[in-house]
């Protein structure tokens, strides 16, 4: 029986994740949940699961949440100090699918409790990557990816020595607008973006995946949780997504994992591992996984991404080959950017544009590179933050 703890129970990955606990109830015990402000998402699933601590954003959400549960309610916690408490509550694998910057704190208390960690939460690796890995191997653990395309590295590099892995290759579905005219996607609504064809994701995912922004964000994660260089990371499009990733090894050898695009399939091979689930044969999941087809997918088509239209793709890659704190200050930006759009205030195109103007006052600034502490990687998040929103009031974003 392994014992879970989830960061983000209540987002799309949070729930997914519970969907599988719950087909496969002889192999896991939830024993932690932590969400934000969806307090009767939350409390459906602690009258389903009955963890014994969940957090929630702040203490209205926690007295509404006493009042929905009654004497049933588990001691709950609060804010960053909920976070905390969940992501090192007695658990053998804490499953990190909080969105954003708010993840790192919490995933690296997780580490230093000795949990081994499930990481959905992208920006843990791309803010402090480095110090993050530090972490990981001072205190033992395993930190197993959730994001389809990494996990789907981890598959293929299975068995294989790390001095043979010549190339990574992630793969993008190009998203909703992959193939739009650069006038169209500057006139691009929400509801446009917001409507991916291949995956099911919250709304931020699912921005980024429009404007490439997560695979850039992608290649930063990579980097650290397969310790190569930029130069061995490549993106190529493929909107079927059905090849997931591949990898290159010395002798040409390609090597590529597939199926059907759900993310109960990657979410289930963190949680399990190294074990498999038979997610096919599983009667109790609510929602039937559809076995791949290869006769009826037919074609697989692959793209070299086009950087004109979806230029966020070469900032992450520039803020990679930057200073340490480059990615940090590029996804903070980002964060901002996403959530005007979002909110209807600012234009599709202005997500990258912010981005790139963020990026470079952070290279003009002197002695702001390094990332020594916890401290230093949220200074620079704070600062490209507020000049993220410096950048969109003052209209050159707009």
């Amino acid at each position: 029986m392994k014992r879970l703890a989830i960061l983000g129970s209540t987002g799309s990955v949070g729930e997914q994740a519970l969907e599988v606990a719950a087909a496969f109830p002889e192999r896991f015990a939830v024993t932690a949940l932590a969400a934000g402000r969806r307090v009767e998402k939350l409390a459906e699933q602690v009258r389903r699961f009955r963890p014994g601590l969940v957090s929630v954003g702040d203490a209205d959400g926690a007295r509404a949440l006493r009042a929905a549960l009654g004497a049933d309610a588990p001691p709950i916690e609060i804010g960053d100090a909920g976070l905390a408490a969940v992501a090192t509550a007695e658990a053998d694998l804490v499953l990190s699918a909080l969105v954003g910057a708010v993840g790192l704190r919490p995933t690296l208390a997780a580490i230093r409790a000795g949990r081994d960690v499930a990481l959905a939460n992208k920006e843990v690796l791309v803010m402090a990557g480095a110090l993050v890995l530090r972490e990981v191997r001072a205190h033992g653990v395993r930190l197993l990816p959730v994001d389809s395309e990494h996990s789907a590295i981890f598959q293929a590099l299975a068995g294989q020595r790390p001095e043979d892995l010549r190339r990574i290759l992630l793969t993008a579905s190009g998203g909703p607008f992959r193939s739009w005219s650069a006038d169209e996607i500057a006139r691009a609504s929400v509801e446009q973006a917001l409507a991916h064809p291949n995956w099911s994701m919250g709304p931020k995912i699912s921005i980024d995946s429009a404007t490439l922004m997560n695979k850039g964000l992608e290649v930063i994660e990579a980097r650290w949780l397969f310790d190569v260089t930029p130069e061995r990371i490549d993106v190529v499009v493929h909107p079927q997504s059905v090849v997931h990733s591949l990898v290159e090894l010395i002798d040409g050898s390609v090597l590529a994992q597939l199926g059907v695009p759900d993310m109960r399939v990657p979410i289930a091979v963190a949680l399990a591992w190294p074990e498999r689930l038979p997610l096919l044969d599983a009667e109790s999941m609510p929602r039937a996984l559809p076995a791949l087809d290869l006769a009826a997918t037919g074609r697989l088509d692959f793209e070299t991404p086009d950087r004109k239209r979806f230029p966020c793709l070469d900032l992450a890659f520039a803020a990679l080959r930057g200073d340490e704190a480059a990615p940090a200050v590029l996804t903070a930006a980002n964060e901002v950017a996403v959530a005007r759009f979002l909110a209807r205030e600012a234009s599709f195109p202005s997500i990258a544009a912010t981005n790139a103007a963020v990026l470079d006052a952070h290279f003009s600034r002197s002695g702001a590179g390094i990332l020594r502490t916890l401290d230093d990687a949220q200074a620079a998040d704070a600062w490209a933050r507020a000049r993220a929103r410096e950048t969109s009031s003052s209209g050159v974003a707009a």
